[in-house]
């Protein structure tokens, strides 16, 4: 508004005749308050008007002198805001100020450098944008100053960028790399910006926001110009300089491609940018410099700024209305009247006025927000008008400017034209004086003439005198030598005379035409003056009445002028009527909201009595939970010593979850409770705390309590201890909570450290698992897995070679017998192999799409039981295959049995099952691995079967029998030799009875190192005897990895 005032002063200081002094003074006035406005401390964008009268100030001065002398003076190492700030006005006086400011900052980069150094060093993040924002303001100013073809606003043709880069490759390779340089800067600052929004969630409509981005318009105008220059020089290069040449210039260019498109899209996107300016597309991918078409289907970006943005700012407000009643909160209910209604059934006669009064405030606060709306509304409608009118003086000022421009352009044309006359009456001067020295020279070349014809009218007459002579000799003798030595002299001297005559007339020949063409030279130029100066005549008759016609033209602005000053000032005097009305309104609306004020302070009253009550019924919620906890906690104690409860039983990794929860949730509980302390008006989060406290801890509690039906005495015992230990902690804990007194001092660290011993025990009565870290669980069983594979192909290798070797040693029946037995082997461990290969790709599978976001190694650390169970079913058939390929060898070597080579084979068939359900536990039912797996399964039980009963037929054929001929024995031998082989038989299952004995024993110690089960569970409970004459087999344990608890 101060500029829209200082307006008719302006004019009427024109009108009244004021010195060129005031002007100055009124112009650095103004260009001073314009510069204060806009680079200040606020953290606001720049408004637009000011910056364009710091702009218009350097048409007006035709330099940035009066810029550059506030500027110096301002604080700009106290602030990051007013360095920020500078740096923007800076920069658009740079692009659109006067030619000469270019110069000007030229002399001042060091203020810039020490600026952008001083914040550079400072960890402030406005700091660190204006250390940026210097560089590029510095790389700006050196560029343009070297190449001045290029102005600072970037809009050449691109004719003149062909002149620019020439036609030498040094120039445009140089050239390319500085536009790079200036584009990268345009970048940095860019991504600098929109980095620190990023950081900060912001959104662009704040001013805050607004004044980080409000620099890069020009950012973005720079490099719209900087790109389509780069595109150019880089077909111009490719044209001239092999491909391979030009890789790192390529490479830079598609970086700042890629960043300059993601800069432009993420700008188009905010709102800030939609009304302030058009930001071109750039397409999809980089152009093909390989290609020398592309260049035609290269589309030069544009930028359009709409003609006058809209100003960044809210109208400001003419009366200050209090907002602390609309800011209190509303009043809550009662909970107990929300929850079970008013007593009696009926409302008291204190809520119906709250309630009428309450409306009466809501019909007020709308009437009065309708009045703000209606006077913001007009002062919008009253500050465009007067934003329009002050536009519209702008206009004329600029074309009063440019008038006084063409006007100035007119005069040089005049004194132009002047001097070009001057030159032609200089060239008529010296065209006389040409004709004058022609005159000359031909009166001179006329006499030269007369004086040869006397030349030879004397030769002639000589001629004749010598006639005479010659005669006269004839007659007399005596003067024949001095008649002789005449006739010498006398042509001697014709002969010089003559060449005299010659040289004389070859001058004044060559004279002649020098002369006559310096004449007609002269005469030219006259012409051409002639002419020139007629049409100087002429344009001085155009212009002087263009003169006239702008001297018309600026009177009538002027009176438009003092018209729009009429209107502008009764436009005032109604905004003042306007603003008085709007100030009585307001202050009749400030009485009433007095009034309905003490009206609300009545109703506080009764609100915090109502709190009161709201935290007696959160106390007395808290109370019930604290009772049923307790009560769930002595119902889990109870089952300490109840008889009926030993049958139950449960394992110690579920126990282990178990406490591992109640844990947890202690913390939940620990973070309710100082919740409730701190405000105790709620205690949701307390009371769903106690209850999931309570069940968690007494379902250790019971599972601790099955857990030592089936652990050792000693450990059974502390469990069960440690376990009532923690119920009585808790209880203690829940106590404390129902006293008022009490309940902020209580602690959960005497529960903590009895649920940690309750998992101490659960973890010391887990089974004895491998010797490995739970780490090292995912890498033992890929490396099984291989050493199974390995194990395989080396027993496949093994039997082959034994193949060869028993062809070589033997025949008849050995051979055919050892080929049968040894292709049954080759068989099994070829199928024995697509079993592994297949598990392996089922495990994978299993892993993949149960393992999540975790990692395969916690998978594995996670599943630890299922994952031993998978390393020892992959031991046992490693160990069976080479167990197999041992007993084969013996056997075709004749030193081993055929049982070994059956036991082997059932060994495999068993460990290969066992692997088989491993597998099986975890993988889903319809996977086409657990399909192929299966069926791999059946075909290494026949091939099993296979290398069973070629071995029984090898057996029987190699064996001979021996031939029962008992007829020649008496009766008694008969009867004696059938007790001796009864005695045998007796022996025989004894033995029989004993090695099978040993066999369980053996595989329940199998069972306890593999994990099965704990061998204090062996001692505890021992396995009966078997009945005589009955294979009983022992009980077998659980395998590993087939159940998880």
């Amino acid at each position: 508004m101060n500029s829209i005032k200082s307006v008719p002063a302006r004019v009427l200081s024109r009108r009244g005749g004021h010195s060129l002094e005031a002007e100055r003074e009124q112009f650095d006035k103004n260009q001073a308050i314009s510069i204060s406005k806009a680079i200040n401390t606020q953290e606001a964008p720049v408004k637009e008007k000011h910056a364009r009268r710091i702009i218009l100030g350097t048409h007006h001065e035709k330099g940035a002198f009066t810029f550059w002398s506030y500027a110096i003076g301002l604080p700009l190492p106290s602030s990051a805001i007013l360095s920020w700030k500078f740096c923007h006005v800076l920069h658009k006086v740079l692009r659109d100020g006067h030619p000469n400011v270019l110069q000007d900052c030229q002399r001042y980069r060091s203020n810039i450098r020490e600026t952008g150094d001083l914040w550079g060093h400072l960890h402030d993040r406005y700091g660190q944008l204006v250390s940026i924002y210097t560089r590029l303001l510095l790389t700006k100013i050196s560029f343009h100053v070297k190449h001045p073809e290029f102005p600072p606003g970037l809009e050449v043709s691109d004719e003149v960028l062909e002149k620019t880069a020439g036609t030498d490759v040094n120039n445009i390779f140089q050239l390319t790399v500085e536009l790079f340089d200036y584009l990268d800067c345009e970048l940095k600052l860019s991504e600098s910006v929109f980095r620190q929004l990023n950081t900060s969630m912001a959104v662009s409509q704040m001013s805050a926001v607004q004044c980080r981005l409000a620099p890069l318009i020009q950012v973005i105008q720079d490099c719209s110009h900087l790109y389509h220059y780069a595109v150019k020089l880089m077909f111009k290069l490719h044209s001239c300089l092999p491909a391979d040449t030009l890789q790192g210039h390529r490479d830079r260019f598609h970086e700042q491609f890629r960043s300059l498109k993601n800069f432009f899209k993420r700008a188009s996107d905010m709102l800030y940018f939609k009304r302030l300016i058009q930001i071109p597309r750039l397409p999809e991918s980089p152009p093909n410099f390989l290609r020398a078409s592309a260049l035609a289907e290269h589309v030069k970006p544009v930028v359009v700024i709409p003609e006058e943005a809209p100003e960044d700012e809210e109208p400001e407000n003419l009366i200050e209305i209090s907002t602390t009643s609309t800011t209190e909160p509303q009043i809550s209910s009662d909970l107990f009247e929300q929850t079970f209604g008013p007593p009696n059934g009926v409302w008291d006669d204190r809520d119906a006025q709250i309630e009428s009064l309450k409306r009466e405030v809501d019909t007020l606060r709308a009437e009065m927000e309708k009045v703000k709306l209606e006077a913001q509304r007009y002062i919008t409608q009253l500050k465009a008008q007067v934003n329009s009118l002050e536009g519209e003086v702008e206009e004329q000022r600029k074309q009063k400017q440019k008038a006084l421009v063409d006007n100035e352009q007119l005069r040089d044309e005049l004194d132009r034209l002047q001097r070009v006359k001057q030159d032609s009456d200089r060239s008529q001067r010296l065209c006389a004086e040409a004709e004058k020295k022609a005159n000359a020279t031909e009166i001179r070349y006329t006499k030269l003439k007369e004086k040869h014809s006397e030349l030879i009218n004397t030769h002639a007459e000589l001629l004749r005198k010598n006639a005479d002579t010659a005669k006269q000799l004839t007659v007399t003798q005596q003067s024949q030598e001095e008649v002789a030595r005449v006739k010498e002299q006398l042509a001697f001297q014709v002969e010089q005379v003559k060449r005299e005559a010659e040289m004389k007339l070859e001058d004044q020949s060559v004279q002649m035409e020098q002369l006559r063409q310096e004449l007609d030279a002269r005469r030219d130029e006259l012409e051409q003056a002639q002419r020139s100066l007629s049409h100087a005549k002429q344009a001085g008759v155009e212009l002087s009445a263009q003169v006239d016609a702008l001297h018309a033209e600026k009177e009538v602005l002027r009176r438009s002028v003092s018209e729009k000053e009429c209107e502008l000032l009764s436009t005032r005097g109604l905004v003042e009527e306007k603003e008085l009305q709007l100030s009585q309104e307001a202050d009749r609306a400030t009485r009433e909201i007095r009034e309905l004020q003490g009206r609300l302070l009545e109703k506080s009253n009764q609100e915090q009595s109502l709190q009161q009550q709201l935290l007696e019924d959160q106390f007395a919620v808290l109370q019930e939970t604290v009772r049923e906890a307790q009560g769930i906690l002595r119902d889990a104690m109870a089952k300490l010593d109840d008889p009926l409860h030993l049958r139950c039983t449960s394992s110690p990794d579920y126990l282990l979850s178990r406490a591992q929860a109640a844990l947890d949730s202690t913390d939940a509980l620990e973070k309710g409770h100082a919740q409730y302390v701190a405000s105790m008006a709620d205690a949701a989060g307390l009371v769903g705390a106690l209850a999931l406290f309570a069940h968690l801890t007494a379902d250790t509690i019971v599972n601790g309590s099955a857990t030592s039906h089936l652990a050792p005495t000693d450990h059974a015992d502390r469990l069960t201890e440690t376990c009532r230990d923690c119920g009585q902690r808790s209880l203690d804990y829940l106590d404390e909570l129902r006293e008022r007194q009490r309940l902020s001092r209580a602690e959960l660290g005497d529960v903590r450290r009895a649920l940690r011993g309750v998992l101490q025990l659960a973890q010391e009565l887990r089974p004895k698992s491998l010797d490995i870290k739970q780490e090292e669980l995912g890498d033992m069983v890929e490396k099984e897995m291989a050493s199974t594979s390995e194990a395989i192909e080396d027993a496949v290798r093994r039997i082959e070679e034994m193949m060869s070797q028993a062809r070589s040693e033997s025949s008849g029946v050995k051979l055919e017998v050892n080929e049968r037995i040894l292709n049954s082997c080759t068989d099994l461990m070829k199928a024995i192999r697509l079993l592994v290969t297949t598990s392996t790709n089922l495990q994978k599978e299993i892993v993949e799409s149960g393992r999540g976001a975790a990692t395969t190694q916690e998978f594995y650390a996670k599943n630890s039981r299922w994952t031993e169970g998978l390393i020892s079913a992959s031991k046992a058939v490693g160990w069976g295959a080479t167990q197999l390929v041992e007993s084969a060898d013996r056997v075709v070597l004749h030193t081993g049995k055929y049982e070994e080579l059956i036991v082997c084979s059932h060994e495999i068939a068993a460990s290969t099952a066992q692997l088989v359900a491993a597998s099986k536990v975890k993988a889903e039912k319809s996977s086409r691995n657990l399909a192929k797996l299966q069926e791999c399964s059946r075909n290494v039980n026949e091939m099993a079967a296979n290398v069973v009963a070629s071995t029984k037929s090898g057996q029987e054929q190699i064996e001979e029998k021996d031939t029962m001929d008992f007829s020649g024995m008496s009766l008694i031998k008969l009867k004696k030799e059938e007790m001796e082989t009864q005695v045998k038989v007796l022996e025989l299952e004894k033995r029989l009875e004993g090695e099978r004995v040993r066999l369980g024993e053996l595989r329940k110690q199998h069972y306890v190192l593999a994990g099965g089960c704990d061998p204090e569970d062996e001692e505890i409970r021992p396995a009966p005897a078997p009945r005589r004459g009955i294979l009983k087999k022992p009980p077998i344990a659980q395998k590993p990895g087939l159940a998880e608890p």
